[in-house]
Formats: structure tokens, C-alpha cells, sequence
């Protein structure tokens, strides 16, 4: 009679594991581009899977979705955006996910974004237009902003997947500590060059000038071909107007072409990094932004 007993308690036993199983079922996680998988894999630490959409490497402003995206949108649990219209790429994709369950966050919800008159930026458009209507998208470049963002990152996962709500808090505060502790370092050695002017490239840059007391007095956007009499009159023009004190480029812009228009001006050429591809690893973005920090130091001495 124990024997048979014991046999039928076998599928209660059953029945009492695998539930547990599933809900400790760890989630499948798209982020779309680098700062966004940098912000979520700080929260997820080695909870659940985590890919990125737009690869290392590849710009995100003008990138176009693949099926290969289609196809991780479809098996993904929850995917982290940065909003504000960046990712122009995505509408299309959610619009046909055939995974209507899956979970959006949102990592700018709540920030007010800056409007090109908030930018306080003379923009000089020639080539690519890398305007936004939700306004300036690049938030993830200011640390405080990123202190919000992982937080909507961590609220959004804890939603999505409470059993391991406890990892994303504790993984989040760590972040946030690391990101108000950067915050600090810019404070403390970008004061002494407060009112600092510079040019940019891409108008990437506005929330760090404006958190900082710099003031990115221009965007002048150039074209990928070569360089015009006009394309250099526009810079020189801007540089003169507001006595900037350098021309600031981005890796992978032809260096040559600044070059030549930093010797017409006599301006230092240095790069500041949007951090828009690179090293997928949470590292990353405080040495990026370290060296960035290091550079608005130097030219604005």
C-alpha cells in the first residue's frame, strides 16, 4: 500500500516543481542599440538572454531593420528603447511583430527632451538631417539622464519579470552609483571651464553642454562627399560669431575634412564619442565617457 502511495504522489510532486520552473523562467531581452544594451545589461547582470539589434559597430541613425530583427522581436519577452523618435527603424517592426506580448520600456519616459531652440545651437544642415521630431533623443550622453534611464530600465524589467526583481534593484543601484559618481567628475573639472563654446558634427551633445555650463554654440552637419568653398565658409562663419575654442568630431568622420577646415580657423580638432557604437559591455560607456569628459577638459582650458 506505501509503494502505490508513493507512486501517485509523484505527479503532485511534479506538479509543485514545474510551475516553479516557470516562473522563474528567465526572459528573453532585445535592447535596440548600444547604450540601451550597455543601461539593461548593468540591470540584468547574467538574468536571462540579452541581444542587441542594430550591431556593434553599425551607426543607428540611418540603420534599416533586418529579418534577423524581425525574427529576435518575435521570441523576445521585453524590449528596451531609448525613445524620444531615435529609433526610426523600430515602428515598422513593432507595427508587424507577430508577438503582441511582448513588453516595451521605454528608457526615456519622463525626461522632457530638448527642442532645437532648448539647444540654444545655430544649425547649419548640408547632407544627412539628423533631426528628430520627438526632439533630441540623445540623452543617454548625460549622467543624470542615464541615472533615469537605467531606472525606467530596472522598473520596466522588475514589471516584466518580478522572480528576479530582487537582482535587477541591487544590479540597478550599482549602475546608479557608478553614473552619480561620473556626474560628480564632470561637475568638479568641467567647472573651472564653465561658458566654454565648441562646434559639433552631430548634434549629440546638447544635454552635456547644457548639464555642464558648456554651450555648444553650432551643429553644422557636412556632407559625406567632398568638402565645398560653402561647407567651410558655414564653419568659419560659426567659429567667428561665437569665438569658439574648438571643432569637436566623432570617431569614423573623415578626419581629413575637419582638419582642413580647423587650419583654416586655426582650431583645434578633438573627438567626443555619441556612443552610438562600440564594446558591448557596461564598461564601456564609463571609459567612452571618461575620455570624453578628459576632452571637453583639455580644449576648454
Amino acid at each position: 500500500m506505501r509503494k502505490i502511495l508513493g507512486w501517485l504522489a509523484l505527479p503532485i510532486v511534479a506538479l509543485t516543481i514545474f510551475p516553479a520552473v516557470a516562473q522563474t523562467k528567465k526572459p528573453k531581452v532585445v535592447a535596440t542599440f548600444l547604450p540601451m544594451y550597455l543601461f539593461t545589461k548593468s540591470v540584468m547582470g547574467n538574468q536571462g538572454q540579452l541581444e542587441v539589434l542594430v550591431p556593434p559597430g553599425t551607426g543607428a541613425h540611418e540603420y534599416q531593420a533586418t529579418p534577423a530583427n524581425a525574427k529576435s522581436l518575435s521570441q523576445a519577452d521585453v524590449v528596451v528603447m531609448n525613445g524620444l523618435d531615435f529609433e526610426e527603424f523600430m515602428e515598422g517592426l513593432l507595427k508587424n511583430n507577430s508577438n503582441k506580448k511582448v513588453k516595451v520600456i521605454d528608457a526615456s519616459k519622463g525626461i522632457t527632451p530638448l527642442q532645437d531652440k532648448d539647444a540654444k545651437a545655430e544649425k547649419h544642415s548640408h547632407g544627412h538631417n539628423h533631426s528628430h521630431s520627438g526632439g533630441n533623443p540623445h540623452v543617454w550622453l548625460d549622467p543624470v539622464l542615464a541615472v533615469q534611464q537605467v531606472t525606467n530600465i530596472r522598473n520596466g524589467l522588475v514589471a516584466a519579470d518580478p522572480a528576479n526583481g530582487e537582482t535587477y534593484k541591487a544590479n540597478a543601484t550599482k549602475m546608479i552609483d557608478r553614473l552619480q559618481e561620473l556626474d560628480r567628475q564632470f561637475k568638479t573639472r568641467l567647472a573651472p571651464v564653465k561658458g566654454c563654446k565648441f562646434i559639433a558634427f552631430h548634434d549629440a551633445f546638447p544635454y552635456l553642454a547644457k548639464r555642464y555650463g558648456l554651450e555648444q554654440k553650432a551643429v553644422v552637419e557636412l556632407p559625406e562627399d567632398a568638402l565645398k568653398p560653402q561647407d567651410i565658409q558655414r564653419v568659419k562663419s560659426a567659429a567667428q560669431k561665437f569665438q569658439v575654442k574648438a571643432l569637436l568630431s566623432e570617431p569614423g568622420v573623415d578626419d581629413k575634412r575637419l582638419q582642413q577646415i580647423a587650419k583654416e580657423l586655426k582650431l583645434p580638432v578633438k573627438t567626443l564619442d555619441p556612443l552610438e557604437s562600440g564594446k558591448l559591455d557596461p564598461d564601456y560607456y564609463f571609459q567612452v565617457m571618461t575620455q570624453n569628459l578628459a576632452t571637453l577638459e583639455s580644449v576648454c582650458k
